[in-house]
């Protein structure tokens, strides 16, 4: 069980508990490996169609009665199934993007030149910002926007905001007071993953960790997050 943040923030309307569910998007049909990014055209797999209804049958009992996404076409495709089995239309937050990254468009290794070109190197100084993309702090910054937004939305009920691993990784680190720089490979956040803040009021009060889709992650995914998990206590 993740920790429970505590703020010294005076909450509105105290009694009042909300649930808003952070979703990372399913899997992407990506056959080239292109660093995608913000890049339009990028749809959902058929196995990440499958994640998204996966997600949607195991939120079909909860009280959700706000579904919103990044714009993103990916993360609108999966919302889709989650909103339609509440009879809810989509709302469209661009807060909820993905992270901007001076790669977007290209292949991004040691061995295909992305990382050999000289001309890349100068966005690789500084890895606690990060110098090669959107400030972390800024990331955070305008996704607590979009939490509060959508928890307002669904005072005393529950939401679901589509978003992207960044993010929601760093989001989550925020207000589990960690630091926001990290190493990509450790973050806890699968494909079609959930990452629940409860509310009190205004005041986050616990932050949980779901994956309702972890048997259709392909195996090595599935193996890796098995050991972030454990790390974690999730």
């Amino acid at each position: 069980m993740a920790q429970k943040p505590q703020t010294d923030r005076k909450s509105h309307n105290s009694g009042d508990v909300t649930i808003v569910h952070l979703m990372r998007h399913g899997e992407v049909h990506n056959p080239h490996g292109i660093l995608y990014g913000r890049l339009p055209d990028y749809h959902l797999s058929e196995l990440g169609l499958k994640m998204a209804e996966r997600v949607a049958d195991h939120l079909s009992g909860r009280d959700i009665t706000h579904v919103v996404s990044s714009p993103l076409e990916r993360a609108q495709e999966t919302a889709a199934p989650i909103a339609g089995a509440h009879n809810l239309e989509i709302a469209t937050d661009e807060r909820l993007i993905e992270a901007e990254n001076i790669f977007q468009g290209k292949t991004f290794g040691v061995g295909d030149g992305s990382l050999r070109n000289p001309g890349h190197w100068k966005h690789l100084t500084n890895p606690f910002k990060p110098s090669w993309g959107e400030p972390y702090i800024e990331q955070v910054v305008r996704m607590m926007g979009a939490l509060g937004a959508a928890r307002d939305a669904a005072r005393g009920h529950e939401a679901v905001c589509v978003s992207h691993q960044l993010p929601i990784w760093v989001t989550r680190s925020f207000v589990e007071r960690r630091r926001l720089w990290h190493d990509p490979r450790n973050r806890q956040c699968s494909l079609a993953s959930l990452t629940t803040f409860t509310y009190e009021g205004d005041r986050i009060v616990s932050v949980g960790y779901s994956e309702p889709a972890r048997d259709l992650l392909p195996a090595k995914l599935a193996g890796k997050q098995a050991k972030q998990n454990k790390s974690f206590g999730a």
